[in-house]
């Protein structure tokens, strides 16, 4: 060890973690949002942020590790795979008690469909990702349409309960969502799959040469996301009373923002698995924040895509000095 890094404190290795920062701006609009109503509410407020939190969180996770295979890819059909998922499992079980079960399979049954249908678009026809996704989605939007006939489709009494219920004073939804968060990051720091994914990220031409299986990597890669996508979708449309139309459609903006505001890097080959879950926390309490002043959803988009282009500039001039 150098004595440069021998000498480093504990704070300055910890202000060095670029997930550091996405926690600090949550804790600080938490701040900001209590001033508004002079420190009442202080719980009530970091249930809901935890809750909603959860759902941004999931599918962020997904999308991160599509953008971290590097320039061009991103998933632009995660709403409409959420809103075709959850329409799908909850029109099978209906509100029938213990079918939550056999929902779930539905919806990642869905998840999984839409990930081998996104990547054979991308690979056989070599359609860029965003033209695939984003042509494959009005596609799911349109079977979810032609399937629940825009009826509102509610869970199973059970399921909703799960839901919007808690554990140890935390929502369950936020449990399942730590529990994918520890599963992601295993599979990315402590797994082969992990360096094969981050090695293509960042050089797909020396990946392959070295002997990674680049497109096994990348169907599993859309195949994942897919499927993260079609269980926040399963899981949002129990917590909110049942499916809707429009469910996903705020979670296109928000699975691009998490992972940038995280600290991932848009160019590819990293990956940021607390920074995505402090960026969603963050992004939720900025809309409560705005709401509180009673602003509308055209500020909100504003706002979060400015913050999205500042950070993007500030990682890049960070790299250029570097």
């Amino acid at each position: 060890m150098s004595t440069q890094s021998a000498s480093r404190t504990p704070l300055a290795v910890l202000i060095s973690r670029p997930w550091i920062w996405s926690w600090a701006a949550a804790a600080l609009a938490f701040a900001a949002t209590l001033g508004l109503t002079s420190g009442r509410g202080a719980g009530e407020l970091a249930y809901a942020a935890l809750s909603f939190g959860a759902f941004a969180a999931i599918v962020g996770m997904g999308q991160m590790l599509v953008i971290t295979l590097g320039p061009g890819n991103i998933d632009l059909s995660v709403p409409a795979t959420m809103t075709l998922a959850a329409t799908l499992a909850l029109r099978t079980m209906g509100t029938e008690p213990g079918t939550a079960l056999y929902g779930l399979v539905i919806a990642l049954a869905v998840g999984f469909c839409v990930g081998i249908a996104n990547f054979a678009l991308i690979f056989l026809l070599r359609l860029p990702p965003i033209i695939a996704t984003l042509a494959a989605s009005l596609i799911y939007q349109s079977i979810a349409i032609w399937s629940n006939r825009g009826l509102r489709i509610k869970p199973p009494e059970g399921l909703a309960e799960f839901a919007t219920g808690r554990f140890l004073g935390v929502p369950n939804v936020a449990w399942v969502a730590l529990v994918l968060a520890i599963l992601v990051w295993v599979l990315l720091e402590r797994l082969t799959w992990g360096r094969w994914l981050l090695a293509t990220g960042q050089n797909q031409r020396a990946a392959r040469l070295a002997g990674v299986p680049v497109e096994a990597v990348r169907a599993v890669t859309y195949v994942s996301v897919a499927i993260f996508a079609a269980l926040a979708g399963y899981l949002l449309a129990s917590f909110s009373g049942g499916a809707a139309l429009n469910m996903g459609t705020e979670y296109l903006l928000m699975s691009i923002a998490v992972v940038v505001i995280g600290g991932c890097s848009v160019a590819g080959g990293d990956s940021n698995v607390p920074g995505v879950w402090g960026a969603a926390l963050f992004m939720f309490l900025v809309v409560s924040m705005l709401n509180s002043y009673g602003t509308g959803a055209g500020v909100r988009n504003v706002l979060t895509g400015t913050i999205i282009i500042c950070i993007v500039i500030a990682a890049s001039t960070r790299r250029a000095r570097q």
